[in-house]
């Protein structure tokens, strides 16, 4: 009798694990078409971007040669919008405008980001909201192709064209690339582009280039890169000491 119960107890679990495993393979099969047609309607929605123009020029953080770039681009298109990603301190951004006669009013700075995974993980969000369907991507060439594959995983993702470009730096850069580096953040990128389709976040240091108060700037004292050409500057009657030196606003690595 108690053999018999055994057997019988054992078909049932037998069976119970069937209908499990039978549920798994529906919901991995359910799983593999949403992301099917995910990957389907994202890629016809980024043909289509690819065919459109340039709506928002991306900079990510590291050079103050790629501020001087953009100023440049700003004063030639001055209707399309500009993020820059923790770039140089706010009043060298402000006076490399002032220099290159660029419109300062489509210019925001976006001053969360302390890596280079930030500089999306923040500037996606906004270039969202803006609407944006092809953005002109700027770094340096000691940034690629790591920048360039991390954008396009999770820029991509959310049906933006990406246009890298290039801005020569002069000199040895700040930070080096390593393998291990670019891996870890193409492995996380993969993660969150699909993460990121369900949560935006916002960063809550984010200011427009006209809004940059020089006077308090000028009243506290802040240092440029050397690259930048600013030397010492005057307004009023303060006197800001821009240094001429190499060293990056951000205390903390980028990654």
């Amino acid at each position: 009798m108690r053999h018999k119960f055994t057997r019988t107890s054992s078909i049932s679990d037998q069976r119970k694990f069937q209908k499990w495993l039978q549920l798994l393979q529906k919901l991995f099969r359910s799983l593999c078409l949403v992301l099917g047609c995910w990957l389907i309607l994202t890629t016809i929605t980024l043909l289509f971007a690819s065919s459109k123009p340039v709506d928002a020029l991306f900079v990510l953080g590291g050079s103050i040669r790629r501020e001087i770039y953009v100023a440049q681009q700003a004063k030639q298109n001055p209707q399309i919008p500009i993020l820059i990603s923790r770039g140089s301190p706010d009043p060298c951004i402000w006076l490399i405008f002032q220099r290159e006669a660029a419109d300062l009013q489509n210019v925001w700075l976006e001053n969360c980001a302390n890596s280079t995974f930030d500089n999306f993980y923040y500037g996606i969000p906004i270039l969202k909201r803006w609407g944006v369907h092809k953005v002109k991507l700027i770094s340096s060439p000691t940034h690629f192709p790591r920048a360039k594959w991390m954008a396009q995983i999770l820029l991509g993702a959310q049906g933006i064209w990406v246009e890298p470009e290039v801005v020569e730096e002069k000199g040895r850069p700040a930070n080096r690339e390593y393998w291990w580096k670019t891996a870890f953040d193409i492995t996380r990128s993969l993660l969150w582009a699909v993460i990121s389709q369900f949560i935006q976040p916002q960063c809550s240091n984010m200011i427009k280039l006209t809004d940059v108060d020089m006077q308090i700037w000028q009243n506290q004292g802040f240092v440029c890169e050397r690259q930048g050409g600013l030397g010492a500057q005057k307004q009023g009657n303060s006197h800001a000491q821009i240094e001429q030196t190499g060293a990056r606003h951000n205390s903390l690595p980028r990654l």
